[in-house]
């Protein structure tokens, strides 16, 4: 089992940027595609995107397509979100989540078995 704690969301501009981490202890993040996900008040939960277990494949939302950024350390049990050019429709919360590694990278997000509790991000428009 592993444990997830997200980092580094707060109060930016539209325009500004964020960088989101992600803190796994109780086993390697080897093991996992690590994915992260946001959740907007009154909204369901949505991808953002996702990485595979070796940083060497990433899948993005379109919606923040060119815009963001997810990469992993392994070595550091990590792994992050850049977020530039920020838009106040990024607010919500945001949650990184641990997918045993398999084959595909998934953007649901049944598929994911652990997450973090979420850091809030806000974009001022």
């Amino acid at each position: 089992q592993v444990q997830l704690v997200e980092s580094g969301g707060g109060l930016v501009q539209a325009g500004g940027s964020l960088r989101l981490s992600c803190a796994a202890s109780g086993r390697t993040l080897r093991d996992y595609n690590m994915g992260w996900f946001r959740q907007a008040p009154g909204k369901e939960r949505e991808f953002v995107a996702v990485i595979n277990w070796s940083g060497t494949r990433t899948y993005y939302a379109d919606s923040v397509k060119g815009r963001f950024t997810i990469s992993r350390d392994n070595a550091k049990n990590m792994v992050y979100l850049q977020m530039n050019s920020l838009k106040p429709e990024d607010t919500a919360v945001y949650y990184c989540a641990a997918d045993p590694f398999s084959g595909t990278l998934y953007n649901t997000a049944h598929e994911y078995d652990y997450w973090g509790q979420g850091t809030q991000v806000t974009v001022s428009s």
